[in-house]
């Protein structure tokens, strides 16, 4: 690792953040990534939305972009796709049920200091935490 090897999780946050207040601003809505994707495919009930598909087009088209630039950039996937997809529908199933996911309620809800949000970023905290504690010192997944 290098010196600067802050810089990309810096830039990334700052340009998610960035994002974030400038869709507040143009729109008067909060972004959050799974009320987007569920607009772009038209889950939300007023048909496919050209903000969300542009939303989504923009995700995937700055990690290959970033992916490129980096090159050197290594991940492995050692799950099993079945694993996955299950993994998949319960977060999908978890961002439902509490009406929104860590973009809208992390990043905005707790930029404005929003109860709801605070709760539910606790919420997914502490679940993440007892996941890798039980998988990882009870279970021995590595």
């Amino acid at each position: 690792m290098s010196d600067l090897s802050f810089i990309w999780p810096l830039s990334g946050g700052l340009l998610i953040g960035l994002s974030a207040a400038i869709y507040l601003l143009l729109n008067g809505r909060i972004a959050g990534i799974s009320g987007l994707a569920a607009s772009a495919v038209g889950w939300t009930g007023s048909g496919i939305s050209p903000l969300g598909v542009g939303f989504l087009v923009g995700i995937l088209g700055g990690a290959a972009a970033a992916f490129t630039l980096l090159r050197h950039a290594e991940f492995a996937i050692t799950a099993s796709p079945p694993l996955l997809v299950v993994d998949g529908l319960l977060v999908g199933f978890g961002t439902r049920l509490g009406s929104g996911c860590t973009s809208g309620h992390g990043v905005c809800g707790l930029a404005r200091l929003s109860p709801r949000s605070i709760v539910a970023t606790a919420t997914f905290m502490i679940v993440a935490a007892a996941t890798v504690f039980i998988t990882r010192h009870l279970m021995g997944v590595a």
